[in-house]
């Protein structure tokens, strides 16, 4: 007899606004708890230092962590000049102090080299495994951490305030594997001051906005009354700008046992002048297609010469 899995059957996505001083890990964790889930998953690690938007994938949703995961990204932080950090931000330890502060219109001068396909070499102090360990652990341990330079997307990065002299607020949308802090010490290079992150903020992830966000305390007030389920999103969120074809109830039967279907030719052109532009993995999506059974998702598929072939089946967790 096979062993039933602990939690109970939920599915969705939870728009959690992190709190600072927790890791993704924990924040994965406490929402697991809450719903009772069986399985959970996160897009997108904020540091401990960070807050705001972590989008917190339960049962099916996780097999749609990459759409929200390879999605552009916002980010709002603060910089605080005449300090520099060996963890490029306020949790790290001084390595270089100045007193000159940087005008705001030379701030704005340099922020233009950022924008656009950019090399960025990440922090010592970052996930990214060297010789199968992870970096910041080798950091922590006073070994010199020499990461290679990566290709990153930013689409745009501003200056939003500069409160006193010493600090600058500033947003950025850019794409997958950007690092803040990063970018915090290499502006502060083309500035010829020091400076370091001072705080971070995540308000949107791919389709999810901070703004549709829960707190973790807000959470429990609703588990408190029973009505935890308000704060879920549908499975298939993340995936929302994939075309959307309605399908017939035989045709949820075949696609859950991963068989094509035929798609009309009309259907077909519609679905075309529809598609995603993007890419998620190394999967490109332009044929790719959300078939739906009402409000339920069933499977995501690629369109081609008139069937649609299932690569993503979604099966409701309670079936």
């Amino acid at each position: 007899m096979a062993r039933r899995k602990k939690g109970d059957p939920v599915d969705g996505w939870v728009l959690l606004d992190k709190p600072a001083e927790m890791t993704s890990t924990q924040a994965v964790s406490a929402v697991r708890r809450i719903f009772d889930a069986r399985k959970a998953g996160h897009a997108g690690t904020l540091d401990p230092l960070a807050t705001g938007l972590l989008p917190i994938a339960l049962g099916e949703a996780t097999k749609t962590v990459p759409f929200a995961q390879d999605g552009m990204k916002t980010y709002r932080f603060t910089i605080r000049w005449g300090v520099s950090t060996d963890t490029l931000d306020a949790e790290g330890e001084e390595t270089a102090k100045s007193d000159v502060r940087p005008a705001r219109a030379a701030i704005e001068a340099v922020l233009p080299r950022f924008v656009g396909q950019i090399d960025q070499i990440p922090p010592a102090f970052s996930a990214i495994r060297v010789d199968g360990a992870r970096a910041y652990d080798l950091a922590r341990a006073g070994e010199i951490v020499e990461l290679e330079a990566r290709t990153v997307r930013i689409d745009e990065v501003s200056l939003l305030d500069t409160p006193t002299a010493d600090l600058a607020v500033l947003e950025m949308h850019c794409g997958k594997g950007t690092y803040v802090r990063s970018l915090v010490r290499d502006i502060a290079a083309a500035l010829g001051v020091e400076g370091h992150v001072a705080a971070l903020r995540r308000v949107a992830v791919g389709p999810f906005d901070i703004a549709d966000a829960i707190t973790l305390a807000d959470l429990d007030a609703l588990k408190a009354e029973g009505r935890e389920a308000q704060a879920l999103e549908p499975v298939h969120a993340a995936a929302s700008d994939l075309p959307v074809l309605d399908i017939t109830p035989d045709q949820v039967a075949y696609l859950r046992q991963g068989r094509a279907i035929v798609v009309p030719p009309r259907r077909v052109e519609a679905l075309r002048a529809l598609r995603c532009e993007r890419m998620i993995g190394d999967r490109d999506c332009s044929r790719s297609v959300l078939a739906m059974d009402g409000d339920e998702p069933v499977a995501i598929g690629d369109l081609q010469a008139g069937k649609l072939s299932p690569w993503r089946v979604f099966v409701p967790s309670g079936a």
